[in-house]
């Protein structure tokens, strides 16, 4: 039996390939943001540092908030 190829534009893994967008008109921030925050590689480890920052900074909130109950009277 013999093998198809894949439809044009499908890597032969089946997943479809990231196309480069080339606009001359993106600014460096809207070009990183782009490759480094929302890119779907990226996005599992980016959701995690946000994780991370966020349990911090809200472990100090709660800390400052509810501090003095912490103290034995």
């Amino acid at each position: 039996m013999s093998r198809r190829a894949a439809p044009g534009g499908v890597s032969p893994f089946g997943v479809p390939q990231r196309r480069a967008i080339h606009d001359p008109n993106e600014s460096a921030f809207s070009r990183f943001m782009r490759e480094q925050i929302w890119a779907p590689e990226n996005l599992p480890g980016n959701i995690s540092i946000l994780t991370a920052v966020t349990v911090f900074f809200g472990g100090i909130a709660a800390i400052r908030t509810f501090g003095e109950l912490m103290i034995p009277a």
